[in-house]
């Protein structure tokens, strides 16, 4: 009704108009920002394997094949196999996943895998999506592409972001080798003993005679190179000639065909992945095709980035092809910041290791290892802060510096190495289950309030603590049935993960959820500068200031790694005066231009605000 009196006063004459109408009328409201035009370190991600999150639709758990486990890949029971998540079970529980605070979702590995590989007895199933064999659908336990389709517009209409992990190195294990015992360890042929152009070693016969090496990356080149038999003999089993979408990756001679790698030297590039067939992507068919397929979900689904998974197994030359063509693909199709941020494993903080794949590679970002490691030490109490300072100072390494940095996504743990509270319990075995969760707590502090993209990964907010790494780190959200899994004890709640664990209530939720809205609300913790003030070489003070891009507002950030509460004084720029405290208790004012007083509790830490500028 107020509207309709207020319409009714604005038809009545001029003069008889209230003095309220008579002015001006205020400006229309500036539209709400589009998803679209946040920038990659304004987002906080949540990171997801389908398959261990919900399950939606149970009707393909066995991805529509009939048999027992080893045909369909389907056992609740099996750490190894499918469990019966999917996407419909993600867009249900999109409103979960935005209450945690999260603005992106990136999405494992969702595309059509070999249901069940391995040597007997050791078998296991594709559920990971890292064992493809079809890149242009969606594996049918997973669902379908209508459903992909429909999760990344659901979380587009709540302005979240999707980002798809996707795989240019390897398909599935389906070549195997005439010399080697299928699925068996094969020894890795190195290009000197087995090069191109002799057949099984320098003293076979002659193949490839007009090859010029694989250096020479021209179509013209490569269609020389005819006989795939220079290392190995490969061959497809029967049945499996066209096991692979699209058709061309069923061509033997667009594989390397060496063997297994043993992680170093050539076969970091040139090698399978624990067998699994190993592209050979400085091919320019490869090249073409694989722009071609990512390209196509781009225009097909809107999805906002990719985290590509082996980064460091490919070759550079093809990334400084692939990365161009996918930020036009995204461009064209009206998405200005598509991220794309490329797996190079590490347990070491090593920046420069990380560096040199954005700089020779290419690559606009790389998930920060570094990070990882740095923060388990300092929060384990196996390092002093000094350590993540250093790794500040090591951001000029990247390609684009500092502001590069920011666009690292910055983790604790993962679907691989294992779990941030997992290495926390193992590196800090004396602490009760008190000072565990203080600890995990500290350490998603220092992942929601320092620079880089925050990315929590799914049942870190409900306290998972795994056996270890692989598969001992992809525990059900919903109830399992995985017995290693439901023995393990977990932190903040008396819980297990036979239960169903979407609680808003668990501590780690909710104290994640509060640092994610403190977050998003200060572009200093989003955008700003990082400046480390204190650090030390033993556990204790870490401060940083951050600093807002625009108003140059300064933000204290103050962590104690150690037992004991600090106190201390800081640096701040001379005209950060007057504080206030954003998170626990901070000094109202600096002791004097350039130096303030921080007091930090053990194994807690402080967000001060300065007044901004007038």
């Amino acid at each position: 009704m107020v509207g309709a009196t207020v319409l009714a006063l604005l038809l009545q004459p001029a003069l008889t108009l209230p003095a309220f109408a008579q002015q001006s009328p205020a400006p229309a409201p500036a539209p709400a920002p589009s998803y679209r035009d946040r920038l990659p370190q304004d987002e906080i991600i949540y990171f997801l394997l389908p398959d261990r999150f919900e399950n939606g639709d149970t009707s393909n758990d066995r991805g529509g094949l009939k048999g027992d486990r080893l045909v369909t890949g389907y056992d609740p029971t099996a750490k190894g196999f499918y469990h019966g998540g999917d996407l419909k079970g993600v867009t249900k529980r999109l409103d979960y996943i935005q209450a945690l605070g999260a603005t992106a979702i990136w999405v494992g590995p969702i595309f059509k895998n070999k249901p069940v590989q391995g040597a007997p007895g050791q078998e296991s199933a594709g559920y990971h999506g890292y064992w493809i064999t079809d890149f242009t659908q969606v594996d049918p336990h997973l669902g379908t592409n209508a459903d992909f389709k429909a999760l990344v517009d659901a979380a587009h209409s709540r302005g979240m972001k999707v980002y798809m992990d996707i795989i240019v190195n390897h398909t599935a294990d389906v070549i195997k080798y005439r010399e080697c015992v299928p699925d068996q360890n094969c020894a890795y042929r190195a290009k000197a003993d087995y090069p191109f152009q002799r057949r099984g070693g320098l003293n076979g016969a002659a193949i490839n005679p007009a090859f010029a090496s694989d250096s020479v990356q021209t179509p013209e080149n490569f269609a020389k190179l005819t006989d795939p038999s220079f290392a190995y003999t490969p061959y497809l089993p029967k049945g499996e000639e066209q096991a692979k979408t699209p058709d061309w990756l069923n061509d033997m001679t667009l594989y390397h065909n060496r063997g297994d790698s043993v992680w170093t030297g050539e076969s970091v590039t040139y090698g399978d992945f624990s067998g699994l067939d190993d592209i050979a992507t400085e091919h320019p068919r490869v090249v073409a095709g694989m722009i071609d397929i990512f390209g196509g979900w781009i225009d097909r689904f809107g999805v906002d980035g990719f985290r590509i998974d082996t980064a460091k197994h490919v070759n550079p030359e093809f990334w400084q092809a692939f990365v161009p063509a996918m930020l036009a693909r995204a461009t064209a199709k009206g998405i200005p910041h598509f991220h794309i941020f490329g797996e190079v494993a590490t347990g070491d903080v090593d920046p420069a290791l990380l560096a040199r794949h954005t700089r020779v590679d290419k690559l606009p970002a790389v998930l920060d290892f570094a990070f990882a490691r740095a923060v388990v030490d300092i929060v384990a109490g196996q390092a002093g802060t000094s350590e993540i300072a250093r790794l500040f100072d090591d951001d000029a390494l990247y390609d684009g510096g500092a502001d590069a940095a920011q666009t690292l996504p910055t983790f604790l743990g993962n679907h691989d190495a294992g779990r941030f509270a997992t290495f926390v319990r193992q590196l800090s075995p004396k602490a009760d289950r008190a000072e565990q969760l203080a600890r995990v707590k500290l350490g998603h502090a220092m992942l929601l309030t320092l620079r880089g993209v925050p990315t929590v990964y799914s049942g870190d907010e409900q306290g998972f603590v795994g056996d270890g790494g692989d598969q001992d780190a992809r525990e059900d959200m919903f109830p399992s049935a995985v017995a290693i899994y439901n023995d393990n004890q977990l932190l903040g709640t008396s819980k297990t993960t036979a239960d169903s664990n979407f609680d808003r209530d668990h501590p780690l939720f909710a104290f994640i959820a509060k640092l994610a809205r403190l977050r998003s609300s200060q572009p200093a913790l989003r955008e700003g500068r990082t400046l480390a003030r204190a650090a030390s070489e033993k556990p204790g003070l870490l401060a940083v200031s951050r600093f807002d891009p625009v108003s140059g507002q300064e933000l204290l950030i103050a962590f104690n790694s150690s037992t004991a509460p600090i106190n201390a004084n800081v640096e701040v720029a001379n005209g950060s005066l007057n504080f206030t405290a954003l998170y626990g208790q901070c000094a109202p004012r600096a002791s004097a231009p350039g130096s303030v007083g921080v007091s930090v509790p053990a194994l807690d830490f402080i967000v001060c605000a300065a007044e901004k500028s007038k």
